[in-house]
C-alpha cells in the first residue's frame, strides 16, 4: 500500500471519493485534519484514511477510512486504519475516536470498544465533525467507539 499526504488540490477528487462511499465531507481542509490517499495506476482514489486531532493533542476522532467497493475485501480497511493509527502515536495521541453507525464490527476487529458518544464529544468537543453533528443533531444519532493507543 503506497500512501500519500493528502493536499489541498486532492480534497476535491476526494470529497467526491468519500460522498460515492457515503462518508463526512465536511472540514477536509481544517487544519487539525491529516488524511493520506491511496491511487491506483492510473492515479484514481481507491482509498482514504485520517484523523482530526483535539486541541490538547491526546485524542484523535479517526475520520475518512474508505475502500473503493471495487478494492474491498482484501484487507485494505484494516491496513489504512492501522496506518492512521501509528501516525497518531506518533503525534502524541493516547486515545482515538470514532463514530460508526455501520462498521462496529470492523473497529471491533481492531481493538476499538463502545465509548459514550458524549464523552467523545467532550474530548473533541473542538473538531469539526464533533461541531456540525452537534449543529445538526446527528451527534444524538451516532454510535462511539473508541480505544487507547499506548499499545500500538
Amino acid at each position: 500500500m503506497n500512501l500519500e499526504r493528502c493536499r489541498p488540490a486532492d480534497v476535491e477528487a476526494l470529497t467526491a471519493f468519500l460522498r460515492e462511499v457515503d462518508l463526512t465531507l465536511s472540514g477536509l481542509d481544517a487544519p487539525r485534519v491529516r488524511l493520506w490517499l491511496e491511487r491506483d495506476e492510473a492515479g484514481a482514489i481507491i482509498g482514504s484514511t485520517g484523523y482530526e486531532i483535539s486541541s490538547d493533542g491526546h485524542h484523535a476522532l479517526i475520520r475518512s477510512v474508505a475502500v473503493s467497493p471495487t478494492q474491498r475485501s482484501r484487507g485494505r480497511g484494516s491496513a489504512l486504519a492501522s496506518f492512521v493509527l501509528e501516525r497518531a502515536v506518533e503525534e502524541g495521541v493516547s486515545r482515538a475516536w470514532l463514530f460508526s453507525r455501520r462498521s462496529g464490527p470492523f473497529w471491533q476487529s481492531l481493538g476499538f470498544e463502545s465509548a459514550d458518544r458524549d464523552e467523545l464529544a467532550e474530548a473533541l468537543a473542538g473538531t469539526h465533525q464533533v461541531r456540525l453533528f452537534q449543529q445538526t443533531g446527528q451527534v444524538s444519532r451516532e454510535v462511539a467507539w473508541s480505544r487507547l493507543l499506548a499499545a500500538i
